[in-house]
This record gives C-alpha cells, sequence and structure tokens, in this order.
C-alpha cells in the first residue's frame, strides 16, 4: 500500500504548474476551414431537402450547438460519431443507386468511401484504446493506496461485478433494437451515475458510511480527492480549459462529416454529391483521423504522468501501522477460536487474512467456514483444512450466522499465535469501482 503519509488533494493551482510542462501545438488550421466548408454545404442541403426524420432533425440541432465542455463527454461523442459514421459508410445502407455502382462517378465514389470507412475504423480503434488505456492506468494508480489484504481483492471483483452488470444493461439495449445515439445515452447516463456514487462515497453520506466502514483503511485523502475532483472549479477545470478546446474542435469536425454524409445519403437519390464536396470531404476524414491521433497520443502521455495522486516514493515511502486492523490471539492446545457474523442478506462478502505467526515450533492451525440457518441447520462453506496462512473470500447466497473457525484441538502441547483479519462487507457493490474507474474520465 502506497504512503499517503502528508498528501493533500491535488488542487487545480497544481495541476495549472503541472500542465505547463505539457503545452499542445495547436490543433492544424486545417480542422477548423474543412469543419466549416462541410458545415456550410449541409446547411445548404437541408434548406432544400424535404421533411427530416426526427433524427436527422436533432442532429441538425447538434450541429448548431457547442460540444460538451466535459472531456469524458466529448470522448464519448466522438465515438459515437465515429460509429454514426461507421454505419453510413456500410455497402448496404448507401443510397439505392450507389450501391448499382452503374456508372463511372459512382464507381469512383464507392472506392472513396471505403477508404474513408478504414480510415474511421482505425479512428474508432483509437478512442477506444485510449479510454481502456486510460481506465486501467487510473485503476491500477488508486489501487496503489488501497490496503493490501483481501479488501484489495475484494474491490477488484466488485468492479468487475458492477462493470458486467453495466454491459449488461447495454447488451440488453442493443437486442431489443436500440439505435447507436440509444446506446451512447445509456452509456453516458451509466458514467454520471458512476461519477454520483463517487461524490456520495467521497463524501460518506448515507449508505456510503457503511461502505467506508466495512472498507477501513481507505486513505482519507483518497476519500477527500474524489468528493471534490469534479467540482466545477476543482481541478479538472483546468484539465478542460488547457485541453478543452482541440478536442472540442474534433468533435465538431466530426459531427459535420456525419452530418454531411447524413443529408447527402437523404438526398442522393435526387442530387448526387459534387467532386468538389467529395473531394473536401476526403481531405477532412484525413485530416480528422491524423489529428485526432495526435491529440490521443499527447493527452495519453499528459494523463499516464499526471500528478492526482502523489506516489509513494515523491511522498517517502514510510512504515505504516504495522497492525493496519488485524487481531492477534493465542489459541491454546486443544482449543478452538472462533469469529462469527450475523448476515441480512445475500450477496454480501465475508473475507479473511491469517497466518500463524513464525517463531513457534508448530505453524500450521485447521480453518473452517460453516453456515447456520435460522432452524439452527450447519452447512460446511469452507471444508476444513490445516493451513500456515491463508486469504480468501465468499459471496453469501443467503442469509444466517457465518462462523469463521480456527481450530487446535488437535495440538496436544502447542499453543498458536494467530494473526488475522476478518470482514463481512454488505452488498453495496456499484460506489467501489467509482473510486477508481470515474477518475479517469473526470474531464
Amino acid at each position: 500500500m502506497a504512503s499517503t503519509n502528508g498528501l493533500v488533494p491535488i488542487t487545480r493551482s497544481f495541476l495549472s504548474s503541472y500542465y505547463d510542462k505539457y503545452p499542445f501545438t495547436p490543433i492544424a488550421s486545417d480542422v477548423s476551414r474543412l469543419s466549416d466548408e462541410l458545415h456550410n454545404i449541409s446547411n445548404g442541403l437541408h434548406k432544400d431537402s424535404p421533411p427530416l426524420p426526427e433524427g436527422e432533425r436533432l442532429l441538425i440541432e447538434e450541429a448548431e450547438s457547442q460540444p460538451p465542455h466535459k472531456l469524458d463527454e466529448n470522448m464519448w461523442k466522438n465515438r459515437e460519431h465515429i460509429e454514426e459514421i461507421l454505419f453510413l459508410l456500410e455497402t448496404s445502407h448507401w443510397p439505392k443507386s450507389l450501391q448499382k455502382q452503374s456508372t463511372p462517378e459512382d464507381i469512383e465514389l464507392a472506392g472513396v468511401l471505403k477508404k474513408m470507412k478504414d480510415k474511421f475504423e482505425v479512428a474508432l480503434q483509437l478512442v477506444e484504446s485510449f479510454q481502456s488505456k486510460n481506465s486501467s492506468n487510473i485503476f491500477n494508480t488508486v489501487m496503489s493506496y488501497m490496503p493490501q489484504d483481501f479488501r484489495g481483492t475484494l474491490i477488484r471483483q466488485q468492479r468487475e461485478r458492477s462493470e458486467r452488470n453495466k454491459q449488461a444493461e447495454v447488451d440488453a439495449l442493443v437486442n431489443s433494437g436500440g439505435s447507436i445515439r440509444d446506446r451512447y445515452a445509456l452509456l453516458w447516463h451509466q458514467q454520471m451515475e458512476r461519477r454520483r456514487q463517487l461524490s456520495q462515497l467521497g463524501s460518506a453520506t448515507g449508505v456510503y458510511k457503511t461502505l467506508v466502514k466495512y472498507l477501513v483503511g481507505v486513505p482519507q485523502v483518497l476519500l477527500d480527492f474524489i468528493r471534490q475532483i469534479n467540482d466545477d472549479h476543482g481541478p479538472m477545470e483546468e484539465q478542460r480549459q488547457r485541453y478543452g478546446p482541440p478536442l472540442y474542435t474534433l468533435t465538431k469536425m466530426v459531427l459535420n462529416i456525419r452530418l454531411f454524409l447524413t443529408l447527402s445519403w437523404w438526398r442522393f437519390e435526387d442530387i448526387k454529391m459534387q467532386k468538389h464536396q467529395i473531394s473536401i470531404l476526403e481531405e477532412a476524414v484525413q485530416v480528422y483521423v491524423s489529428e485526432l491521433e495526435r491529440f490521443l497520443k499527447f493527452i495519453g502521455e499528459v494523463f499516464a504522468n499526471s500528478p492526482f495522486f502523489v506516489t509513494a516514493e515523491e511522498a517517502g515511502a514510510i512504515e505504516g501501522n504495522k497492525n493496519d486492523g488485524y487481531n492477534e490471539t493465542t489459541v491454546a492446545a486443544g482449543k478452538t477460536h472462533e469469529v462469527s457474523f450475523m448476515v441480512d442478506t445475500a450477496n454480501s462478502y465475508i473475507a479473511w487474512d491469517f497466518s500463524i505467526l513464525q517463531g513457534k515450533l508448530s505453524t500450521d492451525i485447521g480453518f473452517c467456514v460453516e453456515h447456520t440457518n435460522s432452524s439452527g441447520q450447519k452447512t460446511l462453506i469452507l471444508p476444513y483444512r490445516r493451513y500456515e496462512s491463508n486469504q480468501g473470500n465468499f459471496c453469501t447466497i443467503m442469509a444466517g450466522n457465518y462462523t469463521l473457525l480456527w481450530d487446535n484441538s488437535y495440538s496436544t502441547f502447542f499453543k498458536k499465535a494467530l494473526r488475522y483479519k476478518v470482514d463481512c462487507i454488505p452488498p453495496v457493490v456499484e460506489p467501489v469501482p467509482s473510486i477508481a474507474s470515474e477518475v479517469e474520465e473526470s474531464g
């Protein structure tokens, strides 16, 4: 567990000083020029178009508005627009007359569109890879500040369960016929829910007090950090002011590419794309993917080294509390030691970490876990076995009394010096991953 001795949550002024070392070379002027040209062409197209479907009207309204303020929302928006463009560039979604490729012009355009599709597939991989790496980096950094015992294992398990549940929501939406727009609306809703839970966990209000209580050992500085990281005028506002403008420009550009393609497809049977329009579109796609790749590579390096958390080396590693929540007891020869929990609901976690202190003549002890229901019927949960040390956990499938039993009854002469920690964590699973999975997208 990395030391947090003497640390305070990162401040906006500290980030400002840090970001001074990472100036971003401005986005190429071609981005704004090409984006504006596509926007102007699209204006002419939709003014002369027949009544548009709801989706196209919403897209036009979005193109007339400013991009989102948060960096992570812009990342999701770029992914959404790229996926929508890839949908339009699927051969089966081309206008009917273009699918036939009955003229030399249509054959030439088809070739251009296939190259564009390849470029956007690369762009989608770039954004997905950035988000995945950023998430992993932050989670691993945060975990280095968490207690390095069974609680770390539980946090990872709960994070995985939470993310599986969220993915199941997305899969259900897709299987029911939800659109790309619907899917990304759900993804952003899930992200905002993580953020809400993050703030509540940091403040330790309501049910989250229970969670923090059972996760004794979480550094207070970490809780303070996650509580204030997304304040409107907090540290992330410095990030938005520094690196938001180039990303906003790219969001605007990919939106204008999508809008132009959508409107062109909508009235393609009446008016086909002009050569100069195709040329502008082709150049815009090339510039967008190139500048997006440059921005993501730059910002990925900045985030990977960002001092949201000061490392143990920087702070000066110190020896923490040697006890760290552990208990020590002596189990006499021929005796046992028990710890019991009354569990009210299923899906709670019971966890343990124990060892026999070294330097004794006999260094193992029997251990098992059993459940007793309201009728007094006992069920063995973990079979009896002798250990020198053991760490583990399980998720309860029923309420009742759970007993962890250390057995030295087989010993005639030797007592055992047992050092142990046990915990029963209630089924509050969503906030835990938010400590880590939310911070990486807090821009």
